[in-house]
């Protein structure tokens, strides 16, 4: 009989319904869906202008320090070089879609974390991390409401 390396459900469950086989040929099941968390635009936006400021402070502050007369000089390429960046791969980020099910959160990567290998669920800067009882860390990123997705986790996490 076949079993789910992480949900320990035979393939012969009535709930259980193949889905894929993990690497090492171990059959993953399908479990019932309870939320999809996909990046918020507004979140994104927010991140890069912060992380624009950040930048800005610490390169005019470097060329200040150095003696560059030019020193205002930080804060437009601080400025640009975030906006390129975020223009470039915001499709790509804001695509990216976690799934919340019964027994596992599925990153956009394919990769099956179980709910009993969480450790630390924690909101950092608009994202969730979470950290595995392995000291594996994942990052949801770009979430309007952070608590709000620490909270679903944490009740499916209570339902396992």
């Amino acid at each position: 009989m076949t079993y789910c390396a992480r949900c320990k459900k035979s393939a012969n469950d009535v709930d259980a319904k193949p889905r894929k086989h993990a690497p090492n040929g171990e059959m993953l099941m399908d479990t019932p869906e309870i939320a999809r968390f996909k990046g918020n635009k507004a979140v994104f936006i927010r991140v890069q202008v912060v992380m624009a400021l950040v930048g800005a402070a610490l390169i005019t502050g470097g060329l200040y320090l150095a003696g560059n007369p030019d020193w205002w000089i930080g804060i437009l390429g601080s400025f640009a070089g975030i906006a390129m960046r975020g223009y470039y791969i915001a499709d790509e980020q804001l695509g990216f879609e976690w799934v919340l099910t019964d027994t596992h959160v599925n990153s956009p990567s394919g990769r099956d974390i179980g709910l009993g290998e969480i450790k630390t669920l924690r909101s950092v800067l608009g994202s969730v991390q979470i950290i595995t009882s392995d000291g594996e860390k994942h990052l949801i990123k770009y979430q309007a409401a952070p608590e709000k997705v620490i909270a679903e986790i944490n009740g499916a996490i209570a339902r396992a």
